[in-house]
């Protein structure tokens, strides 16, 4: 039997409007009560889920986990307790950045507590209010975050083919950066191993669960590791079509029309 579900929030759970449908709340409560844990696995930080913690009943429990930062931390939600942290060096940070300043690029640096974001356009603040809390930057460098642990970074443009192109300029410094994107507006930089995949290995490990009884759900290229390495890898039906091809199983909903309560209730409780 399934033990986990680790899933993608944005475009996955959550809807376009930015909400939950009742009837995927309605299933993930329905396989919590059959001792299945129900893991939010997002590239965004654990501080920005707690809202949907809420709604989803899972707010602030003990041995209930988030993997955040797109596998860069996990924390169970009791008290935000991080149980596993790595970032980026903040020379790392600094030459992305720097190296950002010349795209036509919105660039975020993610630090534990804080995402500062530079070229904040007003699209990028439209996509993300009630998302997460953002800080404007205008510096061209980011010396004020010298000795802060740094999570990662990322650029936004929702021209595909241009981040490709940003991702095939910046090889001389990405050799040991994991790179993925999400959201069809991001290039994301982690620490080398740092992805949603090793993430959901790493938990299953802490909770003596095998990888094989877990499931992993999402849209992106950025789960594309949690979806291979799961024992079920699942795309909802709006998932990028680079992607699917890869999944176990391609929902018949959007993330508008509860696909994960068709996953739980297809997989888990057989119905």
């Amino acid at each position: 039997m399934y033990k986990i579900i680790a899933c993608d929030l944005d475009e996955t759970l959550l809807k376009l409007d930015r909400t939950i449908d009742p009837k995927d709340i309605e299933a993930i409560q329905k396989a919590r009560a059959l001792g299945v844990k129900f893991v939010p696995a997002t590239g965004r930080g654990f501080n920005s889920v707690q809202g949907t913690l809420k709604e989803l009943g899972l707010y602030d429990l003990k041995n209930e986990y988030v993997i955040s930062y797109n596998g860069g931390a996990i924390t169970e939600n009791k008290g935000n307790n991080l149980l596993h942290f790595e970032g980026i060096s903040f020379e790392l940070a600094e030459e992305l950045y720097r190296r950002g300043l010349k795209y036509d690029v919105c660039i975020h640096i993610y630090t534990k507590d804080m995402v500062y974001a530079y070229n904040y356009t007003q699209s990028e603040k439209d996509y993300l209010a009630g998302r997460m809390e953002v800080t404007e930057i205008f510096d061209n460098n980011i010396d004020f975050l010298k000795g802060q642990e740094i999570v990662k970074a990322l650029y936004m443009n929702t021209d595909f083919n241009y981040l490709k192109q940003i991702e095939e300029e910046l090889k001389d410094i990405t050799s040991d950066i994991d790179v993925s994107y999400s959201s069809n507006r991001y290039i994301e930089f982690n620490h080398r191993g740092v992805n949603k995949g090793n993430g959901l290995q790493s938990l299953a490990q802490l909770l003596g669960v095998d990888i094989k009884n877990t499931i992993a759900i999402g849209d992106n290229l950025n789960d594309l590791s949690m979806i291979k390495v799961a024992g079920l890898g699942i795309g909802v039906q709006n998932a990028v079509e680079d992607m699917k091809k890869e999944c176990d199983y391609i929902t018949k909903a959007t993330c508008n029309e509860s696909a994960v309560a068709e996953v739980i209730n297809k997989f888990i409780l057989k119905e």
